[in-house]
C-alpha cells in the first residue's frame, strides 16, 4: 500500500477517484469521455458552472468577486498579478515567507518597483512575521503574501492587516483546507494540485471592481477580464481538470464543508507534531510552533545518516514522497486534505518505531 505524502501533484480522495472511473469513458449518458467532450456544449457547461457555484459556496465567496479557472499555474500568476495590477509609479509590497514568495517577488520586479514590507528570512523561514515586523504604506498597489509555505513548512494562521490596500495571496497549499474571509482579500490565487484537484487548472478569486480597474494594456489572455467576461471559456479550459475540482468540491461538501474538513486536518497534524515533540530532540522541527502548517510537517533528525536511513525505511514501508524539497533537505510530510488520517497514523507509528530502535 502506498501512503502518499507528495507536496504536489498530491493525494486525491479516494472516492472521488473511483467515481472518475465509473463514469469516465461514459460521462453521463453521452456516449463519450469527459476528455471527448466539447467545452462549448451543454453537457459540459454544467460541469464547469458547477465547480464554480461549489468554490462559492464552500468558501463563502461574496456576490462581488469573480471566480475564474486559467492556466500556467500560481507561477503565471507570480507575473499575472503585477501586469495587471502594478501600475508605473506604483510601488507593490510583497512579503516573504519562504522559496515561493520570492519567486512571486522576482517577477514583479520585472514589471514595476518593489518593496519588502515584511521578511522571515534572517531565521531560515521558520516563523511568520507579526504585526509589528510588517510595514506596508497606503499608496502600495497591493500587498502579496503566500498563506502557506511547502517548502519551510509555515502558514500564515492571521492574515495581515492591509490598511486599505489590496491584499493578494497564494493559496495553493492551503485553499480549501480551513475557513476563509475571502472579503479580506483583492485576489486569491491556487494551483488546484494540492487541495482542489489534478494539476493543470489555477482558480483565481477576484473583488471585481479591483479587476475592472486593472491595466488594459496587457495581451488578451494575462488580463482577468477576459477570463470573467468569457465565463473562462476564452479559450479551451482544462475540461478534465475542471472536472475533477468539481468531484473534490462535492466530497468536501459531503465531508460537511470547510469545518469539517478543518477538523480532521487539526487532527492530522496534530498526529505528527506530536510525535516529533515528545522524541527528546529526536525528530526536529523547521517551523517554530506558532507558525507551524497544518499542510506540510516538515522536519529533520539531528544525524544526517541517521535522517538518510530513516527516508529509505519510510520509502520501503511505502511512505511516498516523505523527502523534504530538494532546496532545503530534511523530510517533509504533505498531508493535504485528502491524506487520509490512516496514512498519517501509520507514520506516526513508523516515526516512533523508528526512533525506539534508533
Amino acid at each position: 500500500m502506498a501512503y502518499n505524502f507528495n507536496a504536489g501533484p498530491a493525494a486525491l480522495p479516494l472516492p472521488v477517484l473511483e467515481a472518475v472511473q465509473a463514469e469516465f469513458v461514459n460521462f453521463k449518458g453521452t456516449g463519450m469521455s469527459i476528455v471527448e467532450l466539447s467545452h462549448r456544449g451543454k453537457d459540459y457547461e454544467a460541469v464547469h458552472n458547477h465547480a464554480k457555484s461549489m468554490l462559492y459556496k464552500l468558501l463563502s465567496i461574496p456576490d462581488d468577486y469573480e471566480v475564474l479557472f486559467v492556466q500556467g499555474g500560481a507561477s503565471l500568476q507570480f507575473a499575472m498579478v503585477p501586469m495587471n495590477f502594478l501600475a508605473s509609479g506604483r510601488t507593490a509590497n510583497y512579503i516573504l515567507t519562504g522559496s515561493w514568495s520570492e519567486k512571486a517577488l522576482k517577477e514583479a520586479e520585472k514589471i514595476g518597483n518593489t518593496y519588502i514590507g515584511g521578511s522571515s528570512e534572517d531565521r531560515n523561514y521558520s516563523y511568520i512575521p507579526s504585526p509589528d515586523q510588517i510595514q506596508i504604506e497606503p499608496d502600495h498597489a497591493y500587498v502579496h503574501i503566500t498563506s502557506n509555505n511547502t517548502i519551510f513548512g509555515t502558514q500564515w494562521h492571521q492574515f495581515p492587516d492591509p490598511n486599505g490596500v489590496p491584499l493578494v495571496a497564494d493559496m495553493s497549499s492551503d485553499i480549501l483546507s480551513r475557513p476563509i474571509d475571502v472579503s479580506q482579500f483583492g485576489l486569491i490565487y491556487a494551483g488546484a494540485q494540492k487541495n482542489l484537484g489534478p494539476a493543470g487548472v489555477t482558480v483565481v478569486i477576484i473583488r471585481r471592481d479591483w479587476m475592472e480597474a486593472a491595466a488594459d494594456k496587457n495581451p488578451i489572455m494575462l488580463k482577468y477580464t477576459t477570463h470573467a467576461n468569457a465565463n473562462s471559456l476564452y479559450n479551451t479550459p482544462p475540461t478534465f481538470a475542471i472536472y475533477l475540482l468539481g468531484k473534490v468540491l462535492d466530497w468536501a461538501d459531503g465531508l460537511g464543508g470547510v469545518e469539517a474538513v478543518l477538523a480532521q486536518n487539526k487532527a492530522k497534524a496534530q498526529l505528527l507534531y506530536d510525535a516529533i515533540d515528545e522524541s527528546d530532540g529526536f525528530y526536529q522541527g523547521h517551523a517554530e510552533r506558532e507558525a507551524r502548517s497544518m499542510m506540510n510537517v516538515t522536519f529533520t533528525l539531528a544525524d544526517k545518516e541517521l535522517e538518510s536511513k530513516f527516508l529509505q525505511e519510510a520509502k520501503a514501508r511505502g511512505f511516498v514522497g516523505v523527502n523534504g524539497h530538494r532546496s532545503v533537505g530534511g523530510c517533509r510530510a504533505s498531508i493535504y486534505n485528502a491524506v487520509p488520517m490512516e496514512a498519517c497514523e501509520a507514520l506516526r507509528d513508523f516515526m516512533i518505531e523508528f526512533r525506539s530502535r534508533n
